[in-house]
């Protein structure tokens, strides 16, 4: 018997989220609908700039644990947070929810991570994300017992900048593998397969089983344009691929076939920051509760619907009464 239908390794992160106009990420050198790493100076000084924020618990992967909580799941998290007030806001806010989550604080260095988010009037979310006390994970935080336990263990692809977090990764991919548990992957940021296409493509080929993509992702990791070629691609070298295509919908792939599957209708979109890791939400709850690929997608979207319809990439209702 598991315990957890997810285990999730990512950035411990607390989100600053504030509504700008285009001269705001000029005037930062921020890249627009991407993630820039920067260092603990820079974030002050990106803050300071900000007009009023909201502030909320982020961080890719456990963005997908809450979510996939909110459905009726069950997930545990592995992710580093110092022992200062917004690594304790972090904690506090995943173990309100419900998710496993006893990886232990650093007692010193760089404090928690913060990514200040900055949403323009077309909804896009361009982030700066200070890593801080992230990058003090290392092999040591991952708990053989909790990847044992287990359905899918799920990896945050941003998690690889960084030479301490990779070897945690390669640690859970090990133990993982030990235990027989499926494997998925986020690819987390174009910026990031660019910067790890070599690394990324050995690992999908030899250890992982569900890789999750936006279209700027999948390209980037094949360097083709063609989405349809990339995805086809990528398809070969893992079990099931779930493209995002953002107001296209989405496509899965599989040796069962090709699933198109419908964008949400009529919303209100305010800010797209967690949609991709909302989408991973449904579809690993559908995932490890048996369900076809296309219910899978149909959850995926509808969690993907609901966070783009307000500030913040948790959600504001429970998921499980809309699925």
């Amino acid at each position: 018997m598991t315990h957890f239908n997810i285990t999730a390794i990512g950035n411990a992160i607390v989100d600053v989220l504030a509504k700008v106009d285009e001269t705001f990420i000029s005037n930062n050198n921020l890249q627009k609908g991407g993630m820039t790493l920067i260092d603990e100076d820079q974030a002050e000084a990106i803050y300071s700039n900000m007009p009023p924020a909201i502030e909320k618990s982020g961080g890719s992967a456990a963005n997908t644990v809450a979510g996939l909580v909110s459905l009726g799941g069950s997930a545990a998290f592995i992710g580093k947070v110092k022992n200062d007030q917004l690594g304790a806001i972090f904690t506090h806010d995943l173990k309100s929810l419900g998710v496993h989550y006893t990886t232990t604080p650093s007692q010193n260095g760089l404090s928690t991570a913060r990514c200040l988010i900055s949403v323009t009037s077309d909804a896009q979310r361009t982030m700066a994300t200070f890593l801080g006390a992230t990058k003090e994970i290392t092999k040591n935080d991952i708990d053989e017992e909790i990847i044992e336990n287990s359905q899918v263990i799920y990896l945050e692809g941003y998690l690889w900048d960084e030479q301490n977090a990779k070897d945690a990764m390669r640690e859970a991919v090990r133990l993982a593998l030990k235990h027989g548990r499926e494997i998925a992957l986020s690819l987390s940021d174009s910026f990031c397969v660019t910067r790890h296409r070599t690394e990324f493509l050995e690992l999908i080929k030899n250890s992982v089983d569900i890789v999750f993509a936006n279209e700027a992702e999948v390209t980037e990791l094949f360097n083709n344009s063609n989405v349809i070629e990339s995805a086809k691609e990528l398809s070969k070298i893992c079990k099931v691929a779930a493209i995002t295509l953002g107001s296209q919908g989405s496509l899965i792939i599989s040796d069962d076939g090709v699933y198109v599957i419908e964008a949400g209708k009529n919303l209100n979109v305010v800010d797209t920051t967690g949609a991709g890791d909302l989408y991973a939400s449904g579809f690993l709850f559908g995932y490890t509760q048996g369900y076809s690929l296309d219910e899978c997608g149909r959850i995926a979207t509808i969690a993907a619907s609901e966070i783009i319809q307000h500030m913040g990439a948790r959600p504001e209702v429970s998921l499980a009464d809309l699925k």
